[in-house]
């Protein structure tokens, strides 16, 4: 077990940030919009009962995931690889899950986020 500690400190923070923020992002997106197809025929309380229990997962993920990323990043670099890896997972679950047409405005939406990359990122 201490094998496996020392293995996963020692991936650079900005890494296990990005793994834990996507796996936080899995679940923040189901959470947010997998009721709209799964439970769809229910009441709206019962989807946010069930929204708020994956939401808890995703909050276990995100916390740590914030936390070893301040270690090494700004908030600002923070909050737009969070948009980043938010776009990255919505449009396959929107896409595949959802059942929704792929869209260039897709393409249009992720240029504009490398750009806020670009400029939270430079030196």
């Amino acid at each position: 077990m201490q094998k496996i500690f020392e293995t996963i400190v020692s991936i650079p923070a900005i890494y296990r940030t990005i793994f834990l923020l996507v796996c936080s992002n899995c679940f923040m997106t189901f959470a947010w919009y997998g009721h709209l197809k799964n439970m769809a025929s229910k009441p709206w309380w019962m989807a946010a009962i069930v929204s708020w229990g994956i939401a808890l997962f995703e909050y276990l993920l995100q916390v740590p995931a914030n936390r070893i990323g301040y270690t090494t990043l700004t908030l600002a670099q923070l909050k737009i690889m969070q948009e980043v890896i938010t776009l990255s997972v919505f449009v396959p679950f929107s896409v595949f899950f959802m059942g929704e047409k792929f869209r260039l405005d897709f393409i249009w939406a992720a240029l504009c986020l490398c750009g806020a990359v670009f400029f939270i990122f430079r030196k």
